[in-house]
């Protein structure tokens, strides 16, 4: 099979919404590793732009396809959506060479009778080109973002309702912009050995950038993966999102303290906490199936943490060794995901206003079992990887309000550059505003009653 009968077949399969497009391409490129590298990267880069564009190609076909997209065959508008992906995203491929290759897929997969259909409508959008409309901006500013930045209508309304109009954009733009990796370096390594790292790391063509909010965090492009990287099994780093760095570090950890995570996989959080003891006191990571809680073992091994305890437990049911236990109480709890829709970015298509609601409801039966861990006087880090206040700035409320909890200022712990927003113990980081993913965290400390 050549590269595009494979992004047809990844296409596919999504669109049986059975499996998320990140784990499915991973797969697919561990299956065929033997491919060339620049082979991979095309197949990457084409089958997750298509769809991320998915509403703004499907906006274009319907200007020049006598068939809706919704009436087509699902082979046929598999292919020509990532054929116009092509034709729009991708300049140094010959817009004919789409065209053919298209028709010989076509032709391959039985639909000979449509090669003369497929044909016409790419070689018509290829030539317009420059000519293709979209809704105005100005009349129809809400259906524009939706069509141009590929958002589903009512998420732009939601961002813009909760976030503002100018957010709102902010928002829309960073999801389609480049999503490079970030990681933690270990802060048991000397500033000198984490540079000595990341030159070797150079010397290989792999771009490497220090985050302006955290001294040990870096993000990294043009690698060939990360596990391929000097210094990933001597557990030197850990894949981790700024944001979810920012949670431990308002935490204010301190050496000999108790740190339970209750919904830890794949351990980025609970395993920082560990650090932050330097080798005191106890970190227990919990998830709620063996294949969840067998990664973030394996990511303990690897970093070499022995302080860490990992426990498969549901944090809906009470565990009675832990109530009163915490001193630290980390729960990023199950989310609708809005704020990682820049990497994973079927979530726009699978998520609706019902599913936000019975996540909301989830998250209470965790939440109401949960705060009996902490100790009179200790920290809940409350935290999400999404925006919406439903799930975070009124949950949050909701806890303080049900039980006995208060804000408490992160600012102290906090980069320059969010102390301010940090003060009131509620942070919103929103993509495109801030320099990471949408995530939401509170720390609320509980009444010593």
């Amino acid at each position: 099979m050549n590269s595009r009968e494979l992004i047809l077949d990844i296409l596919l399969e999504l669109s049986k919404e059975s499996e998320y497009s990140n784990v499915l391409i991973a797969a697919v490129l561990e299956k065929y590793d033997y491919l060339d590298g620049r082979e991979k990267a095309f197949i990457k880069r084409v089958t997750e732009g298509t769809i991320e564009r998915r509403i703004q190609i499907d906006y274009v076909l319907d200007q020049f396809s006598k068939v809706p997209v919704r009436k087509m065959k699902p082979l046929i508008r598999e292919l020509l959506r990532m054929s116009v992906y092509q034709i729009l995203f991708m300049e140094h491929i010959p817009d004919a060479a789409v065209c053919n290759e298209a028709v010989k897929l076509a032709r391959k997969r039985k639909f000979q009778t449509l090669q003369g259909y497929v044909n016409g409508v790419l070689r018509n959008i290829a030539r317009n080109k420059p000519d293709i409309t979209y809704p105005d901006r100005q009349s129809e500013r809400t259906k524009y973002l939706s069509v141009y930045y590929s958002m589903p209508l009512w998420l732009v309304e939601h961002f813009s309702t909760a976030y503002g109009e100018e957010a709102c954009e902010k928002i829309l733009k960073a999801y389609l912009q480049r999503q490079p990796v970030s990681i933690r370096l270990d802060e048991r390594m000397s500033r000198q050995e984490q540079e000595e790292m990341l030159s070797l790391w150079e010397q290989k063509g792999v771009e490497t950038l220090r985050h302006p909010y955290l001294p040990y965090a870096v993000t990294v492009e043009k690698s060939e993966g990360i596990r391929n990287l000097q210094g990933y099994e001597e557990g030197r780093f850990a894949v981790q999102d700024v944001s979810s760095m920012l949670v431990v570090e308002a935490a204010g950890i301190r050496e000999g303290d108790t740190v339970i995570d209750v919904c830890a996989a794949p351990g980025g959080k609970a395993l920082h906490a560990a650090t932050k003891l330097h080798g005191t006191g106890q970190v227990i990571a919990c998830d709620v199936t063996e294949y969840k809680t067998d990664k973030i073992e394996e990511n303990r091994q690897r970093l070499k943490l022995s302080n860490v305890a990992v426990r498969t437990l549901d944090a809906r049911v009470q565990e009675p060794g832990f109530v009163g236990l915490a001193d630290v109480l980390i729960a990023d709890v199950p989310c609708s995901g809005l704020g990682v829709i820049g990497k994973k970015q079927d979530i726009k298509y699978r998520i609706n206003r019902e599913s936000m609601s019975d996540i909301v409801q989830l998250q209470k039966e965790i939440l109401q079992n949960v705060v009996s861990y902490v100790k009179p006087g200790g920290i809940m880090m409350y935290s999400t990887c999404t925006m919406n206040p439903s799930e975070n700035e009124e949950m949050a409320k909701w806890i303080c309000r049900e039980f006995g909890f208060e804000p408490e200022s992160m600012a102290a712990y906090m980069p320059e550059k969010l102390q301010h927003e940090a003060e009131t113990g509620i942070l919103q980081l929103l993509p495109g505003v801030h320099e990471t993913d949408g995530f939401f965290l509170a720390k609320l400390r509980k009444s010593k009653k």
